[in-house]
């Protein structure tokens, strides 16, 4: 039974919350402790509230967040209305496969940026969402601005899930940390892997000669461990794969199938030369392949139990439209197991 008296609205999207501690709660740490009994707010939210003097014990202001908890003390946290994001809104349309208060799951398009970074500040998922979220985003970290739990490649499609509440993208993050989840890639790539059905195994770090990429390495790599299956092949030239993700390094599928010889059709970073496999196909063919201009890589499935109901939630997306054109050519079908 939660000790917390339910939150009151104090104007402009501030909230106060009041926190009675018990006699179990002694010693804890304050901020552990409030951040157990209010799942809307993560600990390091809880702990930049008490640093900044928002968070009281019986009217007298807090300001470490490790003091042990005094039971039968009352604590109060007052939250100041989320931050205008930094980001801007923008009105950029993006394909939406499901909704609630507390998530939402698209379908990202190839070319869009996820993230707002240097030289790339505008015009990304992050722009979209502010948009299309308007004030249903409750705020996280103390702005208004969506949950990113993971990301694709700017040249990569698929489906991705964002959180709007920090305690959806706490418990997300968690899942797609330990992997309790299913989610699937397609991939084109160049050569037939042998075997049909296998394991690719490396660590991958930065790239020691060229520090924009990543690769297998022999020391200081993070461990990696990336699985396919073989969903078709043409003239063992360009094979489409089904790939699932044991860990998630950055580039780890382009990283582990450059590495073993079959590279993404299409990867501007790991594909420098033309692949010995495109002298199987006939000329037409093989230039569609080599003009291809982005990785052939797509997020076709994700699945995973909803944050705060348990309910479980699975969705899969067909390539878009230039990646499914270059399957059709090769007449490859695009299909992963339910």
């Amino acid at each position: 039974m939660s000790d917390e008296i339910a939150p009151e609205a104090i104007g402009n999207g501030a909230e106060l919350h009041s926190v009675a501690a018990l006699p179990e709660h002694a010693g804890q740490r304050t901020d552990r402790f409030l951040a157990d009994h209010i799942p809307a707010l993560s600990r390091s939210r809880v702990k930049g509230l008490i640093e900044a003097g928002q968070v009281s014990r019986d009217g007298i202001r807090l300001r470490e967040p490790a003091e042990p908890v005094r039971p039968g003390a009352v604590y109060r946290l007052d939250v100041p209305p989320p931050a205008p994001a930094v980001p801007q809104p923008e009105r950029i349309p993006f394909p939406i496969l499901y909704e609630d208060r507390d998530l939402l799951v698209l379908d990202k398009p190839p070319g869009l940026v996820v993230h707002p970074a240097p030289g790339n500040e505008e015009g990304t998922l992050v722009n979209a969402l502010l948009a299309h979220c308007g004030n249903d985003l409750p705020g996280i970290g103390g702005e208004k601005r969506p949950g990113i739990v993971h990301r694709l490649d700017k040249d990569t499609s698929g489906v991705m899930v964002v959180a709007k509440t920090e305690q959806a993208l706490a418990t997300l993050s968690a899942a797609f940390a330990s992997r309790d989840l299913d989610r699937a890639y397609l991939a084109l790539c160049w050569g037939l892997p042998n075997p049909a059905t296998g394991e690719i195994e490396g660590p991958i770090g930065r790239d020691p000669r060229e520090r924009k990429r990543m690769a297998v390495v022999s020391r200081g790599g993070k461990p990696a461990l990336t699985r396919y299956r073989t969903l078709g092949h043409r003239d063992s030239a360009v094979t489409l794969l089904e790939v699932r993700l044991a860990t998630g390094r950055t580039h780890q599928i382009r990283v582990h199938l450059s590495h073993r010889g079959h590279p993404v059709v299409g990867d501007p970073l790991y594909l420098r030369r033309i692949p010995a496999a495109a002298r199987l196909l006939d000329a037409p063919t093989r230039a569609a392949l080599l003009d291809f201009p982005r990785q052939a890589l797509h997020a076709t499935r994700l699945g995973f139990r909803h944050p705060r109901t348990g309910a479980p939630l699975s969705f899969v997306t067909p390539p878009p439209a230039d990646m499914q054109a270059l399957l059709d050519r090769l007449g490859l079908v695009a299909l992963t197991e339910t």
